[in-house]
């Protein structure tokens, strides 16, 4: 799987499924290897991932992340198998715990993440021996399949390699995400996580941060969308934690963020300065950076201009 240098980030809801399906073929056309996405309270994520795939021949559909707690590992398991047929291998999954708010806001009792996340990927490993999209169960019956392990120790069954990248925030969970996943996927993170984080990985892991630009001049307006884009996210323990972990104080936090840690998790300003915070995270040991290009005059919908550049 090639995710090349730069994918995209961005979050689809909002956006009518026939305009999707023009813009996913626009990034690809402007060379991005990826296509992110989160799962919110809106699109499916695997549904999504199957309109992006279908109409597009070569970028990689990624789950940005994808809640454990939603979905039992047998339908993570037949998705993952079903997307990379269907595709020819660009699906890659992305699996994150969550926060405690959501999981327990839906019933379910959040369990220790390192653990949890371990118990998911084993169970997700053995559902695999019992999934085949190949195969008529018809006529050939239910029969345990091959499964074996590919490129950073990747589940490989029929239909090739099933590669998976964590939401990892935490140095804990970022080991983890190297010893039982191929990679990390950290969200709202600066160039100083993407540092120690690639220490932590070893040379040879995905390393995928996302990184937010807003292609103006105005100031006010790039923190203005900044603080109503990270303001919820100040408010999560996991984020909270890692930010003060990377040098920024509790005073960084209040009145929807200070000034440098948004300018930070939004970077603004001309086409030099917005390649310039995308390039950080490559410099500080990423090999590829999911990038959310925030349009200022309507924030809902990426930037095709600043992708273009960043692109370029």
């Amino acid at each position: 799987m090639d995710l090349k240098k730069h994918g995209v980030f961005f979050f689809n809801e909002g956006i009518p499924a026939a305009e999707l399906k023009t813009l996913v073929r626009q990034f690809e056309r402007m060379g991005y290897g990826a296509v992110w996405f989160p799962e919110a309270v809106g699109r499916e994520p695997f549904a999504t991932a199957a309109l992006i795939l279908e109409n597009t021949e070569h970028l990689v559909a990624a789950t940005g992340i994808v809640n454990i707690y939603n979905r039992d590992p047998m339908v993570s398991a037949m998705g993952q198998q079903t997307l990379a047929e269907m595709s020819g291998g660009r699906f890659l999954l992305g699996l994150g715990v969550s926060h405690r708010f959501f999981v327990e806001a839906r019933g379910h009792t959040y369990g220790k993440p390192l653990q949890t996340m371990r118990n998911y990927i084993a169970a997700l490993r053995q559902c695999h021996t019992g999934v085949s999209v190949s195969k008529s169960l018809l006529v050939e019956g239910l029969s345990p399949q091959n499964v074996g392990s590919g490129q950073l120790g990747a589940i490989r069954t029929e239909v090739g390699e099933l590669p998976i990248v964590l939401a990892a925030l935490g140095p804990k969970m970022v080991a983890l995400a190297g010893e039982i996943g191929q990679g990390a996927h950290p969200y709202n993170t600066t160039p100083v996580h993407t540092a120690r984080a690639r220490q932590i990985l070893g040379p040879d892991a995905w390393l995928c941060p996302a990184q937010r630009v807003c292609l103006t001049h105005d100031a006010r307006r790039a923190r203005q969308i900044g603080r109503q884009f990270v303001g919820f996210y100040l408010g999560l323990p996991n984020y909270r934690n890692m930010l003060l972990d990377c040098g920024y104080t509790e005073a960084d936090f209040e009145n929807g963020g200070s000034d440098r840690l948004i300018d930070q998790l939004i970077g603004w300003g001309d086409e030099t300065k917005i390649r310039g915070y995308v390039q950080a995270h490559l410099d500080a040991g990423a090999n590829h950076v999911c990038v959310q290009a925030v349009d200022p005059d309507d924030p809902a919908r990426p930037c095709l201009k600043a992708l273009e550049i960043i692109a370029g």
